[in-house]
């Protein structure tokens, strides 16, 4: 058992409250059955994204369903990262990365946009939700990331809250160092734009600066991967305005 008194922590969508009783099946029951092998009593931690973290317990495991009785909650909920990361949709290995360490950085929101030279031409928004759940399920956090529907660049222009800054990493040079850029912004609501492994083309560039509420930003000299620019971004967002102040 782990140091947090259970076997395995799931998201789940039901509603939670003590001596609630909730029935897994499909891929759920089967990975406390058959992958962690857990048996009756077994604790499972729960949360919804809503109601915080509870812990609960294995009634009856079967090979159709595992019913698990919610015994109390162990942690309250805690107010969700407010970063959205806006990214050119990369190859499938890659993406499910981005979506998992993306979550595990405090993500609050994945939106795929696709640029001029994006070279994926769909996304499985099902697979990135369920990268996205396992990597919260994973990480301890409470909340899983939403994930918003693909959209082209210029929809994405246009339908830009006004009041979300939106941080552009930028591979010609032009943008402040970073790190400046978030130390110097007052911001509540913020994005983080991330193109594909081509950049932005110009006139997407001249787009953006068309925004209002836009700030171009450096990662330093080297050509990053988009998944690797995406990570560092965050790291620095976390360091100096998330959890690790």
């Amino acid at each position: 058992m782990s140091k947090n008194n259970y076997e395995a922590r799931l998201f789940v969508e039901d509603t939670l409250s003590s001596s609630k009783s909730l029935l897994l099946k499909n891929d759920q029951g089967h990975y406390l059955r058959a992958v962690l092998r857990l048996k009756s009593e077994s604790k499972v931690a729960l949360f919804n994204g809503i109601e915080g973290e509870w812990l609960s317990t294995i009634k009856t495991i079967t090979k159709k369903y595992v019913e698990l009785e919610v015994i109390k909650k162990i942690r309250s909920q805690e107010a969700a990262s407010d970063i959205w990361l806006v990214f050119a949709p990369i190859k499938r290995t890659r993406i499910d990365y981005l979506a998992q360490k993306a979550t595990e950085l405090g993500v609050g929101a994945l939106w795929p946009i696709f640029t001029k030279f994006t070279s994926v031409s769909r996304v499985n928004t099902e697979r990135l939700k369920s990268n996205a759940i396992e990597a919260s399920e994973q990480s301890g956090r409470l909340t899983v990331p939403e994930i918003l529907v693909p959209i082209d660049f210029r929809t994405l222009m246009i339908e830009w809250p006004k009041d979300r800054v939106l941080f552009c990493l930028d591979e010609t040079g032009g943008g402040m160092p970073i790190l400046d850029a978030f130390r110097s912004s007052d911001f509540r609501a913020a994005g983080l734009l991330i193109g594909p492994e081509g950049g932005f083309a110009n006139e997407e560039l001249d787009q953006v600066d068309k925004l209002g509420n836009v700030c171009r930003v450096s990662l330093g000299n080297q050509i990053l991967r988009s998944d690797t620019a995406a990570v560092a971004a965050l790291a620095c967002w976390q360091a100096v305005a998330g959890d690790w102040r």
